[in-house]
């Protein structure tokens, strides 16, 4: 890891438009990133997020006509990363609570127990329900991966002007089951961002 100032990252982290196009990133480093991603918390540890990273020219070319106004990210990062929230998540519940439990990280009657109720549970929530927890948990995921991103070296540009109804079947998904949540480009700089007002703390933030 290049950085570890975590006041750093979190405080210069800024949204960069134009990434240096010679800049490439290795798979094995990427799946670091979103392994490390991965460790934001979810709604009762269902992890429903999913990423897609488009590095190639010709997938870079199906995802250009569908992100609108920020062609300039897609035709210079090192990748776009389409993070979208799984909504069939449950059916890897039982796959994630057995190796918590094999793991030592939850007794198997805490396992049946929770099995119990969240899987009847998450099969019975309507597209809307579910819909706005996949997007609330994918989108902490997305922010952890930016954050990640920094410390390792790189910039990213959060997006969420893109053809939303049209992205999953570009790549072969389940336009269905996989709703697609933002879009980060990931690479270096090569036009540095720039800051950004933010209100006090007093305008966004009341104590009862």
């Amino acid at each position: 890891m290049i950085n570890n100032n975590f006041e750093d990252i979190l405080m210069n982290r800024k949204s960069v438009k134009v990434f240096d196009e010679q800049v490439k990133i290795p798979e094995e480093e990427m799946q670091e990133m979103i392994q490390k991603a991965t460790k934001a918390p979810s709604s009762v540890n269902m992890q429903p997020w999913r990423f897609l990273v488009v590095q190639s020219e010709e997938g870079k070319d199906k995802l250009r006509p569908l992100i609108r106004f920020n062609t300039r990210q897609n035709d210079t990062s090192a990748a776009m990363v389409v993070v979208f929230g799984d909504m069939h998540n449950y059916e890897f519940g039982e796959e994630i609570y057995n190796n918590a439990v094999a793991h030592g990280m939850m007794p198997e009657d805490v396992k049946e127990e929770m099995l119990a109720k969240v899987i009847p549970y998450y099969k019975s929530l309507s597209k809307a329900e579910m819909n706005d927890i996949v997007k609330i948990d994918s989108s902490l995921a997305a922010m952890q991966f930016m954050l990640v991103a920094r410390a390792y070296g790189y910039d990213t540009n959060p997006i969420g002007g893109f053809e939303r109804d049209q992205i999953a079947q570009a790549f072969d998904l389940d336009e269905e089951r996989y709703e697609p949540v933002m879009i980060i480009a990931i690479g270096k700089e090569k036009n540095p961002g720039h800051d950004s007002y933010r209100l006090s703390t007093d305008q966004v933030t009341r104590f009862v």
